[in-house]
């Protein structure tokens, strides 16, 4: 068996979606349809959240920050997955790897403690709607962004630290992306630290951050349950309706995933890797569209800029 050691000269090669090789070209379509749609989105809706001072409300701020956080990871993802498809690129360098891994990984961290964030936010403009602008101030709001990153770094940083140590027996990876247990399953040494610190991550982030928006849910259901005009109902349910779809939209796919990733042995090689891709990626594709369709701020404000545009 041929041993790799752990140095930062190693390459490691991509090798895309297992089965489907013949057909990246025809599958880099969808994807860089995708890629396009997020660019555009995000780029779109954080661009009017900076420019236009009525949106500078904390639960707009959020969401500015979870559109960088979507920018960050798929232009991580998606320029490598490309020259994949494209150009057959497949190799990648053990230090581009491991960077890859942190700010992909880091990303989804980040992004799952900010609807934690955004959470809060609807709690308190749901049971607390006349202390709103008192208690998520702006410098509130400025601290839990950095919270959520700081945890993202934290949680994310051993990792690749962890898969330095390893002595790694093959080199090409089944997969568009340097995925932490891709990664770790190319290696010939004992992984068992790695294996237990990814499913502690995964527990603590997954598990522990629907617990909290779970709980703030349940608060908020309480609150609603208690009005009695149902026009007032009906506004707290909408007040939460775009948050909850893109719970919907992040966590069911990523669950999903990771489920079928670990029990899912009939489930063909290539069905895993277009699902750990879809993950990814749909929420950042679908959450403009999320909130561009239920926030009226928002759909006020591109439609002035469309009617500006079309003079």
């Amino acid at each position: 068996m041929l041993l790799f050691n752990h140095s930062g000269f190693m390459t490691f090669t991509l090798m895309g979606i297992p089965g489907l090789e013949s057909q990246h070209l025809w599958l880099s379509l969808p994807f860089f349809s995708m890629f396009l749609a997020i660019l555009i989105g995000n780029s779109a809706v954080l661009f009017l959240v900076i420019t236009e001072p009525t949106l500078h409300t904390p639960m707009y701020l959020f969401l500015a920050l979870l559109m960088v956080t979507d920018l960050i990871s798929t232009l991580t993802l998606m320029p490598k997955v490309l020259c994949l498809f494209w150009f057959n690129d497949r190799d990648i360098a053990s230090s581009a790897c491991f960077t890859q891994m942190f700010f992909i990984h880091g990303a989804s961290v980040v992004r799952s403690a900010l609807l934690v964030a955004m959470a809060f936010d609807r709690f308190v403009a749901v049971c607390e709607p006349l202390h709103y602008n008192t208690i998520l101030s702006h410098s509130l709001v400025g601290r839990l962004g950095l919270l959520a990153v700081a945890k993202g770094v934290i949680l994310i940083l051993p990792m690749p630290f962890l898969l330095q140590r390893l002595t790694f027996c093959h080199r090409v990876i089944p997969h568009t992306y340097c995925d932490h247990m891709a990664v770790v399953k190319m290696a010939c040494s004992h992984t068992r630290p790695n294996r237990i610190y990814g499913l502690f991550v995964i527990l603590l982030v997954v598990g522990l951050d629907l617990l909290l928006i779970g709980f703030s849910y349940a608060l908020i259901l309480q609150a609603v349950v208690r009005l009695n005009s149902r026009d007032a109902t009906f506004k707290a349910l909408n007040t939460c309706s775009a948050h909850l779809f893109v719970i919907l939209v992040t966590y069911v796919p990523a669950l999903f995933s990771s489920v079928t990733h670990r029990i899912g042995q009939n489930i063909p090689p290539h069905a895993h890797i277009l699902l750990s891709n879809l993950y990814l990626l749909l929420p950042s594709v679908l959450n403009p569209i999320i909130y561009g369709m239920k926030m009226k701020e928002i759909r006020v404000k591109v439609t002035k800029c469309l009617c500006r545009g079309s003079k």
